[in-house]
């Protein structure tokens, strides 16, 4: 299975969810929000195209620590591809971060992350604190795996 990405951080983030992580930007985005700070990841067709399987084997390469972020664009427009990833990464400590409502999110995503920042990015709201970059009507918790099935 293929997957679009934009980058991958060259350094990991103390912004981008709790911990040091690495962070993998998808691309493609169906959202679109004014003032996206990652605008150029709108455009699937401008994606690096990549081997799930491979992106894994470089992801566990580059991330020792087996926390990951993943964010866009807009994860959610490829479910299928972000899945696959993350079930070839299980015993990483993952993040997703999308512009949807939680509610939008498939359980079998959920089952898999740790934490999950959700909600639409409001420009008007950008906040580089609350918590994480993002907007302060965004949403950002610990998934409760009892509760989420």
């Amino acid at each position: 299975m293929d997957i679009y990405i934009n980058s991958i951080l060259k350094n990991p983030s103390l912004c981008d969810g709790t911990g040091y992580r690495t962070v993998l930007f998808v691309q493609g985005c169906d959202l679109q929000c004014k003032g996206c700070q990652n605008q150029s990841a709108w455009d699937i067709t401008k994606g690096v195209k990549r081997e799930v399987s491979e992106l894994a084997e470089e992801i566990r390469s580059r991330c020792p620590n087996k926390e990951l972020t993943i964010s866009g664009g807009e994860p959610l427009m490829q479910a299928d591809a972000i899945y696959s990833l993350i079930t070839l990464l299980n015993d990483f400590d993952i993040c997703l971060y999308t512009g949807h409502d939680k509610s939008e999110v498939p359980q079998k995503i959920l089952d898999k992350i740790r934490y999950l920042k959700y909600g639409p990015f409001i420009e008007n709201l950008k906040t580089m604190t609350m918590p994480f970059v993002g907007s302060s009507n965004q949403v950002y918790e610990e998934v409760d795996h009892e509760t989420s099935k």
